[in-house]
């Protein structure tokens, strides 16, 4: 028996053309970056304010210039943005901003009023969602529980720099550890930047949850006529004792997050 859960692609990596290298500098810095996190349902939302009339995302989803291409410079990130005037709000989606240790700075230094957006999922949920894609795209022959106990010395000495490296791939438990990763964030912006959404509730209710990111934004509200799950494939379910396991061990990260922001997700009775 198979569950059918929404599992996200990342967007082949396309290269900004010549032409749009040359007017980076007239084009719109993001005015917000959803941050993550992977496997939260950030390609949806990425997809949902893409159709709003005031909204021009990115022109690929996961530019990663914060964690993986910031040797680049800035001028090849502006490249993936509209000219100015073109779009009333701009805006991307990495879901690895979050993980990353050195993002938050980097994103501080460049542009301190962008608006940014969590989605946090189950962290039990979202280390099996992280696992199957991985698998599925014939990058980890392990199985999920000979995963998450090799997951240590996988990322010893790992950069998280490197794209396609074992730091972004393998990383199953540790990208659940909210709390640590916030805490980077809320030291350099100031909370009202900040909205944090349940993935759950969002998977649940996607209309909902995406008229309050419109209001976070400060835009028209606007329905879509379908909320589609993007990319979704089948896949089977955890094993109940690791579930029960994995609860366990994330009960006392998710009690730190949940004091952090003030907010209990329910995640221990889920």
């Amino acid at each position: 028996m198979t569950e059918t859960i929404a599992v996200h692609e990342q967007t082949p990596n396309r290269e900004p053309d010549q032409e749009r290298l040359e007017t980076a500098h007239l084009r719109q810095p993001p005015t917000f970056m959803i941050i993550g996190t992977q496997k939260g349902g950030t390609t949806s939302l990425h997809h949902y304010l893409d159709k709003h009339h005031d909204v021009t995302m990115a022109f690929k989803k996961e530019v990663h210039f914060f964690d993986s291409f910031y040797f680049k410079g800035t001028d090849w990130y502006l490249a993936h943005f509209p000219l100015r005037d073109e779009a009333a709000q701009t805006g991307e989606a990495s879901p690895t901003y979050l993980f990353h240790p050195e993002t938050p700075r980097r994103v501080h230094d460049a542009f301190p009023q962008v608006k940014l957006i969590a989605l946090l999922r189950n962290p039990v949920d979202r280390a099996y969602s992280h696992h199957q894609m991985e698998f599925r795209r014939g990058n980890d022959p392990l199985l999920f529980e000979e995963a998450i106990a090799q997951e240590p010395e996988r990322l010893r000495d790992s950069n998280p720099d490197l794209a396609g490296g074992n730091w972004r791939r393998f990383s199953y438990l540790s990208r659940g550890m909210y709390a640590e990763q916030l805490a980077r964030w809320l030291e350099l912006f100031p909370r009202e930047q900040f909205l944090f959404i349940k993935s759950e509730e969002f998977f649940r209710e996607p209309g909902r949850l995406f008229d309050q990111v419109l209001r976070f934004l400060e835009l028209p509200s606007r329905s879509l006529p379908k909320y589609r799950s993007h990319n979704s494939h089948p896949y089977d379910p955890i094993r109940p004792e690791t579930r029960a396991r994995l609860a366990r061990y994330y009960e006392p990260y998710n009690r730190q997050l949940y004091e952090l922001l003030g907010r209990d997700f329910g995640w221990d009775e889920e």
